[in-house]
């Protein structure tokens, strides 16, 4: 009988013992970590073709923040501004300025009524620095799912993350000079497949 006590006291003591462990380790369990995304150091450079040449330029983010979960990027969201769209590559004025009004304007991305364009995180994918991203890319107030490879490197600062990005502009309805819309459009067409190269620097 003694025997019997003595095992069943033991064994209730294990148990409360595994409890309370557990409930220690539910509690000390640690959250992601929200990093700000620092616009001063991140930058967005996009590249598209056509038949008779190509341009390149830059645009902003306007804000943004990353859940980052001991080295690993969990989630996050970022938005950049429309409005920030520049052509780097044409030094004359008037040439700049008209290339990026038409492209401000409903023949691309409808800048007035989409003023910003949105991704959010879905979906991390890999080891070490290098990862494949999946998430909701929102244009002209369009959103597809898109997956690119990135690199991401941390440490107890924050992080950067440079990824290039290849968008096929159809999927957002961008019609001017696309083959898609238009298969007869000849050596007027503007490819529909365009590059985005993307650094970014966030910290805690």
């Amino acid at each position: 009988m003694k025997t019997i006590k003595m095992f069943s006291s033991v064994l209730v003591a294990a148990l409360m013992t595994f409890n309370i462990a557990g409930a220690t380790e539910k509690t000390t369990a640690k959250k992601p970590v929200a990093y700000k995304v620092d616009l001063a150091k991140s930058n967005t450079k996009w590249h598209a073709k056509k038949v008779t040449g190509e341009h390149f330029g830059t645009i902003n983010i306007s804000n943004g923040s990353l859940n980052v979960d001991g080295n690993k990027i969990t989630g996050g969201t970022f938005e950049i501004d429309m409005n920030s769209i520049k052509c780097t590559d044409i030094t004359d004025a008037g040439y700049n300025a008209k290339l990026v009004g038409h492209l401000k304007s409903d023949d691309f991305f409808s800048v007035e009524k989409n003023p910003k364009a949105k991704f959010v995180i879905k979906k991390v994918e890999g080891k070490g620095d290098s990862y494949n991203i999946t998430g909701d890319l929102t244009i002209k107030g369009i959103t597809n799912s898109i997956t690119f490879p990135a690199t991401v490197k941390t440490d107890a600062k924050g992080l950067n993350a440079t990824a290039k990005i290849v968008l096929d502009r159809s999927k957002w309805d961008i019609r001017y000079g696309s083959k898609t819309f238009f298969p007869n459009i000849g050596d007027k067409m503007i490819n529909d497949d365009f590059e985005i190269d993307l650094a970014l620097a966030a910290t805690k």
